[in-house]
């Protein structure tokens, strides 16, 4: 018993120095290196919703980075549309750790190169939401809503016809999903990331349903008409959104004893107070009901590179539905990546030192594909993890190369 203990606080310890570590060099590149973000609005008229319901002018917040490059019939060459998360916006990927890995010379998504959109979900950033006025009156929008309006942002608002690229977040992640299906020509590729092509079930739609209970039963929501927000329904949320977020590793290091974890707890509370809407945070945990990509799948036709962490809570890797379904998705390949110091749980996805390589693999994939066109053998790697976070397992259907994962720096080599 005592060399356990003394082994488990030697890694927390070594976890929580290669976590710092991490975080010395995302600061170092603390400042932008990438063109500035340009902001603006779409207003889309006579939205209609899946439902029936409709607006007659809904209001698309948006920031792009980079300059759009057209060829000689005026079409855009060099987009890439990137979706948020659940309660996000798209100002939440203008940060060290996203883009100016990303969007930096010689990066990813180069914005010198590329043009990039990055747009605020309806209910979500500036875009039109309950909190502007119309309360639990606002229309109840579903993810295919979200992605029929970032449709037309594009197609009316930018002039965008084509996308080198979509790629999203969480629910970004799952309306990537959608894109594939909904618009299988409009784009190049597809990167979902912390996501499962499925309807939300299980552990996953009970803690959402916790919330929103709360939220309807506590009776200073009023029926969408406070005046101050509920604070227990907020506490509720936030007690619950700590809890899967990050993964228990990190959150140890971060609260090693019982006062700092009611310290942490207390101070994401108190944020939560201070810059959540209750009733935009309802509706956004309520538009998850219609997601269900599961009937279409083999609608999908571009490459698909889906990256999932093997410490998401939201999405575990034990339940085995991507491995199970991504097999139906035609050139699509996906990564689970081991639990280790550059990883955060279900907030891994914005941490792109942890998967920007990945985008660079979809490229080449899609240039080798070119290249055998024809060949009626369908080639598909798949990588999981093992019981031990240092290996991976892999199962490799055709002549593909063999692969390798080296913890240290979290990357996948095709070697």
């Amino acid at each position: 018993m005592k060399t356990s203990y003394r082994w488990s606080k030697w890694v927390v310890c070594v976890q929580a120095l290669l976590c710092l570590a991490v975080m010395d060099e995302i600061d170092a590149q603390a400042l932008p290196n990438y063109p500035t973000p340009v902001q603006g609005d779409v207003v889309l008229k006579d939205f209609r919703f899946a439902n029936g319901d409709g607006m007659q002018n809904l209001r698309l917040h948006y920031r792009t980075v980079g300059s759009p490059t057209r060829d000689a019939r005026g079409v855009v060459t060099n987009a890439v549309l990137v979706l948020h998360g659940t309660g996000g916006s798209g100002a939440q990927f203008i940060r060290a750790e996203f883009a100016n890995r990303l969007f930096a010379p010689g990066g990813v998504l180069d914005a010198t190169r590329y043009y990039i959109v990055l747009p605020d979900g309806i209910g979500h950033g500036d875009s039109s939401k309950p909190s502007d006025g119309m309360r639990a009156r606002f229309p109840r929008y579903g993810y295919p809503d979200m992605v029929d309006a970032q449709y037309r942002l594009l197609t009316e608002g930018l002039g965008i016809n084509h996308l080198r690229l979509v790629m999203g977040t969480s629910m970004g992640g799952m309306q990537t999903w959608l894109w594939g299906e909904r618009h299988p020509d409009f784009m190049d590729a597809l990167m979902p990331l912390a996501s499962l092509p499925t309807q939300i079930s299980g552990r996953n739609r009970v803690w959402r349903r916790v919330v929103i209970d709360a939220i309807r039963s506590d009776p200073e929501w009023k029926g969408g008409d406070y005046t101050t927000q509920p604070k227990t329904a907020l506490g509720v949320a936030e007690g619950l959104l700590f809890f899967m977020s990050s993964n228990p590793p990190l959150r140890q290091a971060e609260m090693p004893t019982l006062a700092k974890s009611d310290a942490m707890l207390d101070d994401a509370e108190a944020r939560m107070q201070r810059h959540t809407d209750v009733n935009d945070l309802l509706y956004q945990l309520e538009s998850s009901r219609d997601y269900d990509p599961g009937p279409d799948l083999e609608k999908i036709r571009v490459p698909l590179f889906a990256v999932n962490s093997a410490d998401d809570l939201i999405n575990p890797p034990e339940l085995g539905i991507l491995e199970r379904e991504i097999v139906r998705v035609p050139n699509a390949k996906y990564v689970i990546v081991p639990l280790g110091p550059t990883t955060r749980g279900h907030g891994t996805h914005t941490i792109a030192l942890v998967w920007d390589r990945y985008p660079r693999g979809i490229a080449r994939e899609r240039e080798a594909g070119e290249r055998h066109a024809g060949g009626d053998q369908q080639q598909r790697a798949v990588v999981q993890v093992t019981r031990r976070p240092d290996s991976l397992e892999k199962k490799v259907d055709g002549d593909l190369p063999k692969v390798r994962l080296n913890i240290a720096e979290n990357a996948l080599w095709l070697l």
